[in-house]
């Protein structure tokens, strides 16, 4: 019952790439109450467009088993246009191509299935643009 609520309440952020803007500027996804640089609750929710830079990556050689079948493959934290950071696989791409300045395309897609149940999980990938 649990995730079933959790669900619910992260829906949103999670597949409209929802954020929160707070009055100081700063831009969280995902949801975090408080702004960690003015202590304040007041922010306005906004869609982000889905598009953002490379700003780290790493390249992952040895995964949990759950993605062992897609090794090698890079992670990278991405700063959105708006100004919210989050972090992605980066897919569709040749692992040379991933640089740090690279623009990306946060797309809809396929994470992972869930053990026995094989209850497919969705989020977030990153192609390079």
């Amino acid at each position: 019952m649990a995730d079933s609520a959790r669900y619910h309440r992260e829906r949103f952020h999670r597949y409209a790439l929802e954020a929160q803007k707070f009055d100081s500027g700063f831009i969280s996804l995902p949801n975090r109450y408080i702004d960690p640089h003015s202590g304040s609750r007041t922010y306005e929710k906004i869609n982000l467009k889905g598009t953002g830079t490379i700003l780290s990556y790493t390249i992952i050689y040895i995964a949990s088993d759950q993605f062992a079948h897609t090794t090698p493959y890079p992670v990278a934290i991405i700063e959105t246009d708006e100004g919210a950071r989050i972090t992605a696989m980066v897919t569709d791409c040749d692992i040379n191509d991933v640089k740090i300045g690279a623009r990306v395309e946060l797309v809809f897609r396929k994470i992972l299935e869930e053990g026995e149940s094989g209850i497919i999980n969705y989020g977030y990938k990153a192609v390079l643009i």
